[in-house]
């Protein structure tokens, strides 16, 4: 079967399923990157005007939140904010409405959960969860979704990467300390979602950003999986959530995690894991003033980096399905090994994507893209970003969708051209991307391309 062809199937399928709940029909997104965790080569200029430092190995200069917090412990909290505010704005907010965005991929560290870091070893600003009930609250009032991604893992999951807020080569994520932080901090953030005014667009949250790729390197990361959706599922039954399968809440019924769990029945959800994070929980939600009911009654989305992001037998999150999930899938062809660096390529390698088919064989559908770009390993004419631009959308969009990273950089004589590949808004300014971000220059562009 042509590519096409296939592709057209898969729509068809995606199409007659209908959209995860919250989630439009077509995810058109892009990613708050360097927000709430900053990336200081987006915006080289003023990283080096708040404090930091440039260098070519990121472990060994102060290019990262830990080691500016490190360095700077005493201001750290009032430059971040300083960031923070200035950074995503609603001006933003007013582009991307204009754009035509519905969706946007949050970034987060698990330090937006203060409680969780070790003080004494980990060095992080403080602040940031209220920087993310304003930043949502703005977004719903433009009618914008969001996907809450956990993107910074504790321990740190990847080694050397600015994404992780700490460049290291010693990754403590996939031990069992680490992966109960996260679902500590993914109780929290279920909470939130279904208690906090502000969240009430928050739709989903995803497990784990990027994990290394080589699964032997991962141990227990499915046991971690199964682990993330059953938080998810039982924090919801307590909070009132209609969970099917799970039963009448069980007394006194009012969001007490601590006074209900006694009087569930121990079962394959809430194992002894389960119960635990629960009750690790619950101190921070009371500090942080979280607590009662559910305010809404669907289910939120869980979501996972695709089974074919890792190799050498990994495990499958969709195995892990209790209720409504997604799947993550990333895409650069910037970073080599896709495509060879040159225009036909890049196309013919994109316009016989399979990545779709192979995840949904696996039952690994919806799936959407949740990063991509329009970076090239070759100096990119204006005339094929035109092309490489609408055959990624064509791709990406047989799919649930596509969120491009980044949503915006800087632009400084410092950052050169960079906004001209990675900036989603400096793109449609540019003409690259289509306004309306469900069309395409050349609806054609792949003709030349698709192999039989």
């Amino acid at each position: 079967m042509r590519p096409t062809a296939i592709f057209s199937f898969l729509f068809l399928v995606v199409s007659a399923l209908g959209s995860l709940p919250g989630l439009p029909s077509k995810i058109y997104g892009v990613n708050l990157g360097s927000w709430l965790v900053l990336e200081s080569w987006m915006l080289p200029q003023e990283w080096l005007d708040m404090g930091g430092e440039s260098c070519d190995v990121c472990s060994t200069c102060i290019a990262t939140e830990f080691a500016f917090a490190q360095a700077f412990p005493d201001t750290v909290d009032a430059i971040f904010n300083k960031h923070w505010t200035t950074w995503f704005t609603q001006a933003d907010i007013n582009a991307l409405v204009a754009a035509g965005i519905n969706t946007v991929r949050v970034p987060l560290g698990y330090w937006i959960v203060e409680p969780l870091v070790n003080r004494a070893t980990e060095f992080y600003p403080r602040g940031g969860l209220a920087q993310l009930r304003r930043g949502l609250t703005q977004l719903r009032a433009a009618g914008i979704v969001a996907i809450l991604d956990h993107h910074a893992l504790p321990g740190v999951q990847t080694a050397n990467q600015m994404f992780t807020g700490r460049c290291t080569d010693d990754v403590e994520f996939y031990t069992q300390y680490n992966y109960h932080r996260a679902l500590i901090w993914t109780s929290v953030m279920t909470t939130l979602s279904h208690v906090d005014p502000a969240f009430a667009n928050a739709v989903a949250i995803e497990a784990i950003n990027e994990p290394i790729m080589d699964a032997a390197q991962t141990p227990d990361y499915g046991e971690f999986q199964q682990n993330f959706v059953k938080v998810v599922r039982a924090t919801e039954f307590l909070l009132g959530v209609p969970t099917p399968g799970f039963g009448a809440m069980p007394a006194p019924a009012n969001g007490n995690f601590t006074a209900m769990l006694p009087n569930i029945n121990t079962s394959a959800v809430f194992n002894a894991e389960v119960r635990s994070v629960l009750l690790d929980t619950v101190p921070i939600l009371l500090e942080l003033g979280i607590f009662g009911l559910s305010r809404r009654k669907d289910q939120l989305i869980t979501n996972f980096m695709d089974i074919n992001w890792q190799f050498d037998n990994p495990a499958n999150p969709s195995e892990a399905a209790l209720g409504p999930q997604g799947y993550d899938n990333h895409l650069y062809y910037s970073f080599g090994g896709v495509a060879d660096p040159n225009e036909d390529a890049y196309l013919t390698s994109i316009c016989n994507l399979q990545r779709i088919q192979a995840d949904a064989a696996l039952g690994n559908s919806p799936l959407w893209f949740g990063e991509w770009g329009l970076p090239t390993q070759f100096t990119a004419t204006d005339a094929f970003l035109f092309k490489w631009a609408d055959a990624q959308k064509l791709a990406y969009s047989q799919g649930a969708g596509w969120l491009f990273w980044n949503f915006k950089v800087e632009k400084s004589k410092l950052a050169g051209t960079l906004f001209r590949q990675w900036s989603y808004l400096d793109g449609v300014e540019l003409g690259f991307l289509t306004k309306d971000p469900s069309k395409v220059h050349n609806a054609s562009v792949c003709a030349p391309y698709v192999m039989g």
